[in-house]
């Protein structure tokens, strides 16, 4: 059967009395964009003052969008939604480090988190950026075509060595591994690196994902060029499909550097490639999986329809929908009901280290059209069926 995304009974069958009050408050709040960006500001400059505000952070937004300070706590919110079908992608959420050190600290962070994984049924991804592994910099050189000098072929190396151990472990317990996309000026490193782990550890199954932005008016062309890749060496390809998330900042890029913009023309043309990316990956299940990273409730309906039309049991292991812990609950939780597959990215990590995170959860649902108003009035609906 398809999902129906206004169940909010199921949707939010998770959510204590007070967490739905909790989280009225924190989208009341949200709806706001002079509130939200004040708020920003705020915390920044709190922040660099050295000021005392982890504990408010901690009580609003990081208690709403991520799993907790550790892997433990992070484990005890999987554990919670797994009761309904949800699994869980264990996210290390922090970030801007730029230092050699911090990129070999996060090498074992990401292998216990894999071992962590491994034992247990309902964490069956974990996510990475290779800007955790990596200077920015190097990347941007090596995107640009420049020639490295031996230290930075060196670093190269290293970074290489980083992925490929975090993968190599990830194949021998059989967890999967989710790359993150990065802005269009340092993506072509990380899509190289990503499809030579593929190529060296999803022989059999997608063991790795690279990530594709379909707000880039190229992207789908790549995904095609990917499979083809993949089927031509023999490899599965793991694809995760998302709209994007640099969007501004690349169209402010573009127009300094004086270059065409990588961006779609419409929100039109990106929802209409996403949607022709994922029905090209569910007619070719064959040789790749498909990730569905989308908060979009069309799309998610679209990929739910393809797999009926193609007669793809709901359960296939070849198929994942995914949305960001702290929100979309309607669109997850009905996915599961119906008995898909679907996870939910799960950041976890100290609160300081988490905010930049927790800085776009709040622009992003302040700036994407509808997206607060949503997720609002399904909880103010829910609110009112508990009579509460």
């Amino acid at each position: 059967m398809l999902p129906e995304f206004d169940n909010t009974e199921v949707a939010f069958q998770y959510r204590s009395d007070k967490e739905l009050k909790h989280a009225r408050f924190l989208f009341s709040s949200m709806s706001s964009p002079m509130l939200t960006s004040i708020g920003i500001k705020m915390t920044g400059l709190a922040l660099s003052l050295h000021l005392p505000v982890k504990s408010i952070i901690k009580s609003t937004l990081f208690d709403h969008f991520c799993g907790g300070e550790t892997m433990e706590d992070a484990a005890k919110t999987a554990a919670v939604i797994s009761k309904y079908g949800v699994n869980t992608i264990l996210d290390y959420g922090v970030e801007g480090k730029e230092s050699e050190e911090d990129f070999d600290k996060a090498v074992p962070e990401f292998i216990k988190a894999i071992k962590y994984a491994s034992a247990n049924k309902n964490i069956p991804f974990i996510s990475l950026k290779i800007t955790g592994f990596a200077y920015f910099s190097l990347l941007d050189k090596i995107h640009a075509g420049y020639t490295l000098s031996k230290d930075e072929e060196a670093a190269w190396k290293r970074v290489y060595d980083r992925i490929d151990s975090i993968c190599k472990a990830a194949a021998e317990n059989q967890i999967m591994v989710l790359v993150d996309a990065e802005e269009s000026w340092i993506q072509k490193p990380v899509d190289d690196l990503t499809d030579m782990m593929m190529e060296r550890y999803n022989k059999s199954k997608a063991v790795v994902f690279n990530t594709f932005q379909l707000y880039r008016h190229d992207r789908l062309v790549f995904l095609k060029e990917s499979y083809k890749t993949a089927q031509a060496k023999g490899y599965q390809l793991g694809a995760k499909l998302v709209r994007g998330a640099y969007m501004e900042k690349e169209r402010a890029r573009a127009i300094e550097k004086g270059y065409p913009s990588p961006i779609q023309p419409s929100k039109e043309a990106t929802d209409k490639d996403y949607d022709e990316a994922a029905l090209f990956c569910v007619q070719h299940l064959e040789g790749l999986s498909l990730f569905v990273g989308t908060h979009n409730e069309a799309s998610c309906l679209k990929v739910a329809k393809a797999m009926l039309d193609n007669n793809i049991p709901v359960n296939t292991d070849k198929v994942f929908f995914s949305q960001l812990y702290g929100m979309s609950d309607n669109i997850s939780f009905n996915l599961s009901h119906e008995g898909y597959h679907v996870a939910k990215y799960l950041p976890y990590g100290p609160v300081k280290d988490v905010i930049p995170y927790l800085m776009r959860r709040a622009q992003e649902n302040t700036s994407v059209a509808g997206q607060t108003g949503r997720e609002l009035s399904l909880i103010k609906k829910e609110i009112k069926r508990r009579g509460i």
